[in-house]
């Protein structure tokens, strides 16, 4: 228990989940924008998922309090299914770029 606990208390110190956040799915819509979508709609995509990407934050923040105050068990166990189901819709939907030109990304697409 002592252990957990120590982890538990230098994540908070370290600020692990707002770095994870920022390296993992903080990034994810302006990387999938940026790798993905033509030249003629980034400025719409980019504001969409701008527009997305503090939505969602700010229902994170919303309920993290009433969620917590429900279960703090159940609270984590819905964020790690969220994390699960977006690492896997990246692992199945979002195509690797690298090494690819815009074109052949779009007929991925199609």
């Amino acid at each position: 228990m002592a252990l957990s606990l120590l982890v538990v208390s230098i994540s908070f110190y370290l600020k692990v989940m707002v770095i994870a956040f920022s390296l993992g799915l903080g990034a994810m819509p302006w990387i999938i924008m940026s790798e993905i979508l033509p030249i003629n709609i980034k400025g719409l995509a980019g504001s969409f998922a701008t527009l997305a990407n503090w939505f969602f934050s700010w229902l994170v923040t919303l309920t993290a309090n009433l969620l917590l105050d429900w279960s703090s068990g159940g609270t984590f166990t819905i964020y790690t299914a969220v994390c699960v189901f977006a690492a896997g819709f990246v692992a199945i939907w979002v195509p690797e770029t690298k090494g690819k030109t815009l074109e052949e990304i779009q007929q991925f697409f199609r």
